[in-house]
């Protein structure tokens, strides 16, 4: 017998039970996430539709948020740059 089919697991073995069941809870874990971040996502979009039916430019307020989430030095030096081009451009 080779090595492969001796480390292969026996469906009827216990432990292959336990690694199945493992993974079964993981797959789940995972679906639940899945779920979790669907249900977020489209809680964003409703803060989103809030905020255009109130007249915020939501295109503006997602870059806020990219902004806010971004280092102080990062964003100078991506308006250092930004500039640099518009001026290249004559923008």
């Amino acid at each position: 017998m080779n090595d492969e089919t001796e480390h292969t697991p026996n469906p009827g073995d216990n432990t292959y039970r336990v690694a199945a069941g493992e993974l079964r809870a993981f797959v789940e874990r995972f679906e639940r996430l899945e779920a979790e971040k669907k249900d977020i996502a489209e809680q964003q979009k409703e803060v989103m539709a809030e905020a255009k039916s109130r007249g915020y430019d939501t295109k503006v307020l997602r870059k806020i948020v990219a902004l806010r989430k971004k280092d102080p030095a990062e964003i100078s030096e991506e308006e250092a740059v930004l500039e640099m081009y518009k001026e290249a451009l004559g923008m």
